[in-house]
């Protein structure tokens, strides 16, 4: 079977049809991306994205706007690249703290986090590599809550990977959040079905 990587135009349904099949869209959606959903603690959480995710997410953020071709372009050019590419995994990372009024500091707490990041595979590790064309980082030193990573393996760190008996581990090793969470069960089979 080959993946997706690239939505295009000839993928968008059209907005009539979108919104007559978006109640049952969504519900299919839901279910999807059970599986690629991983909590780090109780105040992180990474989702694993892919063109089914990202087709999703095209089509909702047309059906909302209604920026018709124009908004079309951008929203390719926004969500194209978190479609893993190959031997890869790609999330959107997010930090979730409910107080408005603590969030803030909290976040100024946690610069750099993206770069503490990484998966071990069977020991070996492999760092998160972050979108690097926008600053996610504010002026204040305020991190943002949301994060675009990915992690490169090479073909012999992939089959690992989609070997359920070699351990994997999500580490978190930041000095102010700090979290280590096995892959495994429905959402390792599921992303290991990707790579």
């Amino acid at each position: 079977m080959t993946r997706k990587t690239t939505i295009t135009a000839a993928d968008i349904i059209d907005q009539e049809t979108y919104a007559a099949m978006r109640k049952q869209r969504r519900a299919y959606m839901i279910a999807y991306k059970k599986n690629r959903r991983l909590s780090l603690g109780s105040n992180a959480t990474i989702y694993f994205e892919d063109f089914e995710t990202m087709l999703y997410q095209v089509q909702e953020m047309l059906h909302t706007e209604k920026g018709g071709k124009e908004q079309l372009v951008d929203e390719l050019a926004a969500y194209n690249p978190l479609i893993p590419q190959g031997n890869e995994l790609v999330g959107t990372f997010m930090l979730e703290f409910e107080n408005p009024k603590t969030r803030p500091d909290i976040l100024r707490g946690l610069t750099g986090i993206e770069e503490t990041i990484n998966i071990n595979i069977d020991g070996e590790k492999i760092a998160a590599n972050w979108e690097r064309d926008v600053d996610r980082t504010a002026a204040d030193g305020k991190t943002s809550s949301i994060h675009f990573i990915r992690f490169r393996m090479n073909d012999q760190q992939a089959k690992k990977f989609c070997d359920i008996s070699v351990p994997v581990t999500f580490i978190i090793g930041h000095v102010n959040y700090s979290q280590s969470v096995v892959i495994d069960g429905n959402i390792r089979k599921e992303l290991a079905r990707q790579l």
